[in-house]
């Protein structure tokens, strides 16, 4: 009799362990599905950038760096390199 005992605790546990694995089978198929059919979370938008600082005030030029700037913009002219508009607006830049 002890292997009809034997016989029937293997097919109890059998049993049992297959109905375990099939419901762990059925939350994970459940669960894929839900990941599936939910919409996909959305990244949160990033803040936009912070403003540039303004450029601070340009500090003056001594005189001898303004006229060192001046002629070198009238070299640049002279050789072609820039256009009268472009010095003349290079120039109200420097002096301001």
């Amino acid at each position: 009799m002890s292997l009809f005992k034997t016989a029937a605790r293997t097919a109890v546990a059998s049993s049992v362990h297959g109905r375990i694995q099939r419901r762990q089978h059925e939350r994970w198929a459940a669960a894929d599905q839900a990941r599936v059919a939910a919409p996909p979370a959305q990244a949160p938008v990033p803040a936009p950038p912070a403003p540039a600082p303004a450029a601070p005030a340009a500090a003056p030029l001594d005189t001898d760096e303004l006229l060192n700037q001046l002629e070198r913009l009238g070299k640049l002219r002279d050789s072609g390199v820039l256009t009268d508009a472009e010095f003349a607006a290079q120039k109200a830049r420097l002096l301001g």
